[in-house]
């Protein structure tokens, strides 16, 4: 089956591009925006409206399928593409990319993901959100032209089995930090709450107690709004970087620090994403490394995740290899193409890593739901429930998706073990005879 059109639509990610740089600085909310003058390159101001581009890729059979090019909320930092505007990419895409997609095979996706993801376009890559978003349109047209679901399509063409059970859930809850635990408890996610403590003096602390008094309440909140006293749920915390601000990098004391407040934690098991920022790869596997061997040596049952510099499936690898991180956050639209996520995931898999299917509040329900295929097949530990900040809709778009199409796995599976059941029931010799009847009959 082959792409008879493709559309490029300008529209709305879930959230707003943030200014990392400015925020960790200091710079102070007024209202849901920043006050201040934004730090990294190509933002206007330090809180401007998200936005995504929607593929449209017309098919033979009139099927549209949709892809769509998000960039993550703290765009430019820590290694990343820049900013993402729409107005910007659109005659790109026209100019660019519409001619190679008219006409494409979508038989299988692999080779296509990849074909775009290595483009070079006047000397330079295309744009991650780019990547990104093609490459989602490319699995679901393959998945038309399959009839079946994106996540069959990955396990097929990468052999991977077939596992008809949903992938643990990670809620995300913004600055409603109190509240949207709540919401977690209640809906049972898996892991919570992330937290959003990217700013020293009203979440962190000078000298960490506001996170330290925060943990505190997160596990006397959960015992008492949990119904289910079986429900433990692991707590998935990110700082930004921001312990290695306020400890000077001394990576013995953020050891220190995070070990504390994983005694604070117990009995949940306690991830600490982030503890330093150290604006180059090399510096920043280095320090998790430090910060690992430190925490083993006081015993601390404490894991630490990757995040910042660990952007693309190369990042990953290194991380991984290094052994300087428990879990690594696999932040899908900084990878490219799709391909590269399930990739990663599996990578970090074989080699012992925790693996963390993230991204970004800034995303949309179209990229979301190809997430939840990505997962369902290269099953890493847990997936973020996204897009947006309020947890509720995220959680829904994701726990949906995951729910309806593990039903409809499950549901095959069955097909296939009552037709096995009902062949071997069937005597070979009866099927011969009656045959030749009908034949005589006729």
């Amino acid at each position: 089956m082959k792409i008879i059109d493709a559309i490029f639509v300008a529209g709305h990610s879930a959230f707003y591009f943030d200014d990392q740089h400015a925020i960790k600085k200091g710079a102070q909310q007024d209202g849901f925006v920043y006050s201040g003058a934004a730090l990294t390159e190509g933002f206007d101001s330090i809180r401007q409206p998200g936005e995504a581009i929607s593929i449209l890729l017309v098919l033979e059979n009139n099927h549209v399928a949709k892809g769509d090019c998000v960039a993550v909320q703290y765009s430019g930092a820590g290694g990343r593409d820049p900013l993402f505007i729409a107005k910007h990419f659109i005659p790109f895409l026209d100019e660019h990319i519409k001619p190679l997609l008219i006409n494409l095979d979508v038989s299988t996706f692999l080779t296509n993901s990849r074909s775009f993801d290595q483009l070079v376009v006047d000397g330079k890559p295309l744009h991650t959100a780019i990547r990104y978003g093609v490459s989602q349109a490319l699995l679901a047209a393959t998945a038309i032209a399959k009839t079946c679901l994106p996540s069959q399509v990955i396990t097929a063409e990468y052999k991977l089995p077939v596992i008809a059970e949903p992938v643990s859930i990670f809620g995300q809850s913004g600055d409603d930090r109190y509240n949207a635990v709540d919401k977690m408890v209640l809906k049972k996610v898996d892991a919570l709450p992330h937290a959003l403590i990217n700013n020293i003096p009203d979440k962190l602390g000078e000298q960490g107690e506001k996170l330290a008094e925060y943990v505190q309440w997160l596990k006397q909140r959960i015992a008492e709004v949990r119904v289910d006293t079986s429900y433990s749920p692991d707590l998935h915390i990110d700082v930004y970087g921001t312990l290695g601000i306020i400890f000077d990098n001394d990576y013995k004391a953020i050891a220190d620090y995070i070990h504390r407040l994983q005694t604070i934690a117990a009995p949940f098991a306690l991830y600490i994403e982030g503890p330093v920022d150290l604006g180059d790869r090399a510096l920043q596997i280095d320090g998790l490394k430090q910060i690992k061997e430190q925490l083993s040596a006081l015993e601390s049952t404490a894991k630490i995740v990757a995040d910042e510099w660990c952007n693309t499936y190369e990042d990953i690898v290194a991380f991984v290899d290094a052994h300087c991180c428990d879990m690594v956050q696999i932040k899908t639209p900084d990878l490219g193409a799709i391909h590269n996520t399930v990739e990663a995931v599996l990578y970090c898999k074989k080699n012992g890593v925790e693996a963390y299917q993230g991204g970004t509040c800034n995303e949309t329900d179209v990229s979301a739901k190809a997430c939840v295929h990505l997962a369902l097949a290269a099953r890493p530990q847990r997936m973020l429930a996204k897009p947006g900040m309020g947890f509720d809709e995220g959680m829904m778009i994701v726990s949906n998706e995951m729910q309806a199409s593990v039903a409809q796995l499950q549901q095959q599976a069955l097909k296939k073990q009552l037709k096995k059941k009902l062949t071997k029931m069937i005597d070979p010799k009866v099927v011969v005879k009656m045959t030749k009847m009908k034949k005589n009959l006729h």
